[in-house]
Formats: C-alpha cells, sequence, structure tokens
C-alpha cells in the first residue's frame, strides 16, 4: 500500500513539473513570438482603417482560422478603444533586440503603422 501512495506522490510531482514547464514556455508560442505585449504611441496613429489615440495599449496576437489578428486594447481610459487588425508574420532573421514601429505618413500627416517588431521575437508583424 505504502509503494502505491508513493507511486502516486511521484506521478503527481512529475506532472506538476511538466505542468509548470509548459505554463513557462507559453509566453512565445511555436511561431517565435509571444502572444501579448505593451506599447506606447506618443502620437495617434492609424492601424488598417481606425485612427487611434495617443496612449498605451496592450497588444493581443490571436489566432481566427489560418488568420493572425492583433488586438489593440488601450488602457488607462474609462471607455477603451479595441481594434482587430489582421496581420502577416515575417520570420526574422535571429530574434529581436529590440521593439520597433515601422510607420508611413499618409496625405493628412498621420502615422500609419506598417510593422512591429517586439524584443525576443523571431518573426515581426506586417499590416
Amino acid at each position: 500500500m505504502r509503494r502505491i501512495s508513493v507511486s502516486v506522490v511521484i506521478l503527481m510531482c512529475a506532472f506538476m513539473c511538466v505542468f509548470m514547464l509548459s505554463a513557462l514556455s507559453a509566453a512565445e508560442n511555436q511561431m517565435g513570438i509571444a502572444d501579448k505585449y505593451r506599447a506606447n504611441f506618443p502620437e495617434q496613429f492609424r492601424v488598417a482603417d481606425t485612427l487611434l489615440p495617443q496612449g498605451n495599449y496592450e497588444i493581443v496576437h490571436v489566432m481566427e482560422g489560418a488568420d493572425h489578428i492583433m488586438v489593440f486594447r488601450q488602457l488607462g481610459t474609462k471607455k477603451p478603444i479595441e481594434v482587430r487588425v489582421k496581420c502577416t508574420l515575417v520570420p526574422l532573421g535571429a530574434k529581436a533586440d529590440k521593439d520597433q514601429k515601422i510607420y508611413l505618413l499618409n496625405a493628412a500627416n498621420v502615422r500609419v503603422l506598417q510593422e512591429m517588431v517586439f524584443k525576443g521575437d523571431s518573426a515581426k508583424h506586417v499590416f
């Protein structure tokens, strides 16, 4: 009887170790990117067809079927804005060593977000 209880404890410990390791690796998925980011935009900007105000945003990468979607959620406001934008992942040669935001200026002189790179990721997000 004692051997059975020791075996159960060992199996439970092994299961917990596997669970903890999988939780730690969940921050970066098999595509080489994290699932959640935070970014500050010091000026208003356009992403896809939406003009967003300056501020802090939580950005979550989700999959909808085969589509990659970036969800921009404004932080620190009573009525946060949330925008869903389709993106394409483009592999980088190595893990990014810093965050980057790449813009174009449109005819109204507003920044239009084209690409985002996040430190530690192996791919960039192209809009």
